[in-house]
């Protein structure tokens, strides 16, 4: 027999093999668990990313107290110059929250007053022959039991911008829901100058502030009233 005959065919065709044919397989499977991985901690990522505090924050905010009162402030001529906000911040204080506008730069005196009236031009509740503006709110509340400065309605003073805005939050221990709420009302009080808070000086005054400097502070004229409601 010629050997040539013998000889097979020459062709450009690769020897078959399954080795690839697994490698791929495996590849798959892997690519697969990959997959499965990532898409459950994208599900563990939605579920911190819906709710990161567990719930707290929803509580907080829903536990957060509003205010137990607030005022608008007004002048004598009508025109609105801000608001107050008062908040039992815990058992034993009450936080007071001011926001006012359109008043001149300076200091001013700033108290709650023991009638709850604004009117623009009134009589005083104790001396119907007094009138003048906002004199329908009375003395500082508590001016009964006790001297200026340590009356309940003794307030830090107020300071006004060179914009004429005014903005101050602060906690005292001596206003509560009682004796803003009591009988008589109550009402928020700017005054036209500042308070001296019976601070005077031996020098000017050997025998010591007066009744009138004991009553008020000095603060001067009643400027804008709200009722605190």
């Amino acid at each position: 027999m010629n050997a040539s005959a013998m000889t097979p065919p020459a062709t450009d065709e690769p020897p078959t093999t399954h080795r690839p044919f697994r490698a791929r397989g495996g590849l798959a499977l892997l690519g697969l668990a990959g997959m499965l991985t990532l898409a459950a901690c994208g599900e563990g990522n939605d579920a911190t990313t819906a709710d990161p505090t567990g719930g707290q924050g929803a509580a907080t905010a829903a536990s957060s107290p509003g205010p137990l009162a607030t005022a608008t402030m007004r002048h004598a001529e009508g025109m609105e110059v801000g608001t107050a906000q008062f908040t039992e911040a815990d058992q034993d204080a009450m936080r007071v929250s001011v926001e006012f506008s359109g008043l001149e730069p300076g200091y001013y005196g700033l108290h709650v007053h023991g009638n709850g009236v604004c009117e623009a031009e009134s009589s005083a509740p104790d001396d119907p022959s007094e009138t003048g503006a906002f004199l329908s709110a009375g003395g500082h509340l508590g001016g009964d039991d006790a001297r200026h400065p340590e009356h309940a309605g003794d307030l830090p003073a107020l300071l006004v911008t060179e914009s004429g805005r005014a903005a101050m939050s602060f906690e005292t221990d001596r206003l509560t829901a009682e004796n803003l709420r009591d009988d008589n009302g109550s009402a928020l009080m700017i005054h036209s100058g500042p308070d001296n808070y019976a601070n005077i000086p031996e020098r000017y005054a050997p025998e010591g502030p007066d009744e009138d400097t004991r009553s008020t502070g000095d603060a001067g004229s009643r400027l804008a009233c709200g009722v605190i409601e």
